[in-house]
């Protein structure tokens, strides 16, 4: 039975409920339930840790029996397993609910499985609907459970000429005012921000996320990489989190010690080298591109050596989204593992 047109609108609207979650261990879900015409009986959301799960927190706005019949529509699979909450598919079995629809596939092999014991009991499923839109909601939390390491975004601003600085080493500013609060605005949304000791000592950023003058509520967590010391009098010092220095050059143990510290979402604007560091490593999950109307020649490309010896390795990406701001274009791209992933969820369970 395909997926009809009050369900799609009840998919983008628990998209929406799913953001008003918080981002920590557990995936922000949105759940809408929907009369057997199509008419929306109830929302709800993932409030955090030890709180009922978004569908059950959605079934507790009803009344007794109201759900029977329903259709819940849901942005990740109900889960199967007792945790600090019950199983979601049984809540929903047991509330007489008809049919399921869900975006994403739980990858836990212990949450998951709910699909199949809904089918099971007799209701209907059907599985990624806007999957895409729903993977970039979780994807921190998605990439943490399938490769055991935070979601890694990558950011440069970069002449059109490919440049992340004139020949003097000047950069502020390439890109204009709405890229740079576009900057901010993306920031705020991850866990951490990460840098070079090269980045910090030339440039001495605060390595916060505001909004005009006023800092965002949420605020990532400051990292610097690289052997020289963070100084005493730097900027970053003045951060709302203490920061967090590696003297390594291991990637793979930044992240792994990040995600032990609760971490699930990186930015990296840390300049060339690093950034060119992490791809290199393949430990990028999206890219992030702001490109200035300007050109300015000289050495200091945006990316350095990333490991491509010959166009047969390039690394290739694919493109989420244009987005101008003011005279500055953004590319939001992924790598097309990344792709391959998501598409197989909406391709293979329809």
């Amino acid at each position: 039975m395909a997926v009809n047109e009050a369900e799609r609108r009840a998919m983008t609207r628990a998209l929406e409920l799913a953001t008003l979650g918080p981002r920590g261990i557990n995936p922000q879900v949105g759940a809408v339930i929907l009369s057997p015409d199509g008419d929306v009986l109830a929302e709800g959301w993932h409030h955090g840790a030890g709180t009922p799960h978004a569908e059950v927190d959605a079934l507790a706005k009803l009344a007794p029996g109201a759900a029977r019949g329903a259709t819940a529509v849901v942005t990740l699979e109900p889960c199967n397993h007792t945790g600090r909450t019950g199983p979601c598919a049984v809540a929903l079995i047991e509330a007489g609910v008809a049919r399921v629809v869900y975006a994403l596939d739980d990858p836990g092999a212990v949450e998951g499985g709910g699909a199949e014991r809904l089918r099971a009991a007799g209701v209907s499923v059907e599985a990624g609907e806007q999957a895409g839109a729903a993977h970039r909601v979780i994807d921190g939390w998605l990439t943490t459970q399938r490769l055991g390491r935070p979601h890694v975004t990558v950011k440069w601003a970069q002449s059109l000429d490919g440049r992340a600085a004139a020949s003097d080493g000047s950069s502020q500013w390439i890109t204009g005012p709405d890229a740079r609060a576009d900057v901010h605005r993306r920031r705020s949304e991850a866990d951490a921000i990460v840098v070079g000791t090269g980045t910090l000592l030339s440039d001495d950023p605060s390595l916060t996320a505001r909004d005009g003058d006023r800092l965002y509520p949420a605020q990532p967590i400051p990292v610097v990489i690289g052997s020289r010391p963070v100084p005493a009098d730097a900027a970053v010092r003045k951060h709302p989190h203490a920061p967090l220095a590696y003297d390594t050059r291991d990637l793979h143990a930044v992240l792994a010690d990040l995600r032990e510290r609760g971490v699930q979402s990186v930015f990296v604007e840390g300049g060339p080298t690093l950034a060119s560091a992490f791809l290199a490593e393949g430990l990028v999950d999206r890219v992030l591109a702001y490109v200035a109307p300007v050109l300015l020649g000289g050495p200091r490309l945006a990316l350095t050596d990333i490991g491509v010896p010959s166009i047969e390795d390039a690394r290739r990406l694919t493109i989420d989204e244009w987005v101008p701001l003011g005279a500055d274009l953004l590319a939001i791209a992924h790598p097309l593992a990344v792709q391959e992933a998501v598409t197989s969820q909406e391709e293979g369970n329809h």
